[in-house]
């Protein structure tokens, strides 16, 4: 009897402790969830974003994956940008344009992502020779051309994104699609694109 009684308490016990581990293992996962959930509402949906009478971040869905164009430094300025561009774009320029003296065609789309420049000072470089490479993110641009669309550009339309480090967050700036017009009109006999295709 006293065997039964026994193994009938250690049966109980085995039970009690599994009810708890269990009720743990469930209490953690439902924790979990809640940061990964708090995290995912908290996080910006950047392609939900738009300029104003503009350009839509979601209309250059995928940019981090299209090919490079060229990088780019501003000294003056403090920035370290990488051009790319869309499968048209590429297609453009690998056939020459605008150096043949043809315009790049509807759909041509641009990123410019842009950084503030970092010097690498670890090994294996130094601090007499450091290297530049990219640091903070300061701002994501696009370029599109729809010559319907944005006839009063000169065919393009632009939209700039800032980013600010500690949100996580990007913020449009302008108000239209013409943002960056002006200053791309010193760009006019290359249709308006100031970077080239480089050699590779």
């Amino acid at each position: 009897m006293n065997d039964t009684n026994a193994a009938r308490q250690g049966r109980e016990q085995r039970k009690k402790a599994a009810t708890r581990t269990l009720s743990g293992l469930i209490v953690t996962i439902a924790v979990v969830l809640g940061i990964l959930g708090g995290r995912a509402i908290s996080a910006q949906d950047r392609y939900t974003l738009k300029v104003p009478n503009g350009l839509a971040f979601s209309d250059f869905r995928g940019y981090e994956d299209w090919q490079v164009v060229a990088p780019s430094q501003t000294d003056a300025a403090n920035i370290m940008r990488v051009i790319v561009a869309n499968p048209v774009m590429m297609k453009a320029y690998r056939a020459g344009i605008p150096a043949n003296g043809q315009p790049f065609p509807d759909g041509s789309k641009v990123a410019k992502i842009e950084w503030k420049p970092k010097k690498l000072t670890d090994a294996p470089f130094s601090a007499s020779t450091p290297d530049t490479v990219p640091g903070d993110l300061t701002e994501v641009e696009f370029i599109e051309k729809d010559a319907k669309r944005f006839a009063d550009s000169n065919g393009w339309g632009y939209a700039e994104f800032k980013y600010d480090a500690a949100s996580d967050k990007f913020t449009p700036a302008g108000n239209d699609a013409k943002c960056g017009a002006v200053c791309h009109k010193l760009a006019a006999p290359k249709d308006y694109i100031f970077t080239a295709y480089p050699k590779r």
